[in-house]
């Protein structure tokens, strides 16, 4: 018993000292804010076991122990519910010494972060897609008639002029079989005048008019049908433009409708043709602003769409659409690749922020943190908002719900902050 009594006091003597130690606390203020971080870590830790210790006491511990011995269980669950009411007081206690602290400390390490302020913008989006330059005036000429190719009179690179004859193929004779029947022809003709002026006057047989007018009439088509073959001899240009390629050399022998002559295009009417995937049918429209680049040629030309096709293609569930490329320098070739950005969706009033500061929690919600309530020294609290997310353009993302005009969002150090947490704004 009397060991007992002297635990009694030196656990008396122990009590004293944290009631000395918050004396101390709040007589010197000065001393207290010149302890760091660790010094104030190995004082709380000191304060909840000296008030453990001034709570369940040596007693408390034997009373425990004897209470287990008798093994009676309401005095069991009595003394439990005293240790934890006692736990509790001393946590209760922690908190408020805690606050203190905080209020005390002058060098708290708090988050440093960074802000950006939601701001109303002109957003165009913009579908990409890749393209290849077409032209309505690229073809190859054929030739309408066997022979040898006599002559080419155009050299490539050459501008020529929609009818220019550009090359000749031997008639095989034609050209004298035309002068005999025109001289045919007009002998033919002579006669038949000669007939309709005698018939006129009632002189002569019907049957001798009607010979006359017929046999004019044949040889006036056999001259008009071999002036239609010679002109098969004949290569000429279909439109204007420009000579590109000279496929067969003078002196060869072509074969209708096989041996390819000469390439001619006309780059004043170029386009580009690409497929759309269905579900952008309703927002791409002619009329709709194109951003064309050219890798090759490091160039860029803005444009429109000029036709939107009415047919969906089942195999890739896409529509063709025709934009048109103006190529006044010449730079501009066929089938050259070509990528392609439509204007598909334009918000006058949209808040776009970086991708990369927003968050996504286990129920598939996105989310950043705001800042408010900021102070003199540029503190503030981070708050967490849940956000609904639109189109996107490179880094950037449209907010749709969540954010609205002139709120501060946490940009760098968004990933180390939590809901409710005071940081530091660096400006």
């Amino acid at each position: 018993m009397k060991k007992h009594k002297s635990n009694n006091r030196n656990i008396a003597s122990v009590k004293v000292r944290p009631h000395s130690f918050r004396a101390t606390h709040h007589s010197d203020i000065t001393t207290v804010q010149t302890i760091n971080t660790s010094q104030m870590k190995n004082i709380l830790t000191l304060v909840f076991i000296l008030l453990l210790i001034s709570s369940c006491g040596g007693n408390d511990g034997k009373s425990v122990e004897k209470v287990i011995e008798q093994g009676d269980l309401q005095a069991l669950r009595t003394k439990r519910t005293e240790i934890v009411a006692t736990q509790q007081t001393v946590a209760d206690q922690l908190q408020q010494i805690d606050k203190a602290i905080a209020k005390l400390d002058t060098v708290q390490k708090l988050p440093l972060v960074t802000t950006i302020v939601a701001k109303d913008t002109l957003f165009n989006h913009y579908l990409e897609l890749q393209g290849n330059v077409e032209t309505k005036q690229n073809i190859v000429l054929y030739p309408e008639m066997s022979g040898i190719l006599t002559k080419v009179y155009v050299d490539e690179g050459q501008k020529v002029s929609k009818g220019q004859v550009l090359a000749r193929i031997d008639d095989g004779g034609l050209s004298q079989q035309l002068s005999q029947i025109e001289v045919q022809a007009q002998l033919a003709k002579t006669t038949f005048d000669r007939q309709q002026r005698l018939w006129k006057q009632k002189i002569g047989s019907e049957i001798q008019y009607l010979e006359a007018k017929t046999n004019y009439e044949a040889q006036k088509n056999a001259v008009d049908q071999i002036k239609r073959q010679l002109a098969k001899t004949t290569i000429n240009a279909p439109f204007s433009g420009v000579i590109d390629d000279v496929i067969t050399e003078q002196g060869s022998v072509v074969s209708a409708g096989q041996n390819q002559i000469i390439r001619i295009v006309n780059l004043s009417n170029m386009y580009i043709e690409t497929e759309v995937p269905e579900r952008y049918l309703g927002s791409i429209t002619k009329g709709k602003d194109v951003e064309v680049y050219f890798p090759v040629l490091n160039k860029t030309i803005n444009t429109k769409v000029r036709q939107v096709g009415n047919y969906i293609n089942p195999n890739n569930r896409s529509f063709m659409v025709e934009i048109g490329i103006p190529s006044k320098d010449g730079s501009v070739k066929p089938n050259l690749t070509a990528k392609v950005k439509i204007n598909d969706y334009t918000s006058e009033n949209a808040i776009l922020i970086p991708q990369s500061i927003i968050s996504e929690n286990a129920e598939g919600d996105q989310y950043i943190y705001v800042t408010s309530g900021v102070d003199a020294k540029n503190i503030a609290e981070a708050k967490k908002v849940i956000i609904t997310t639109g189109k996107t353009q490179g880094d950037l993302i449209e907010i749709t719900n969540g954010i609205t005009n002139g709120d501060a969002i946490i940009s760098e150090g968004a990933r180390s902050v939590k809901d409710g947490q005071k940081v530091k704004i660096l400006n």
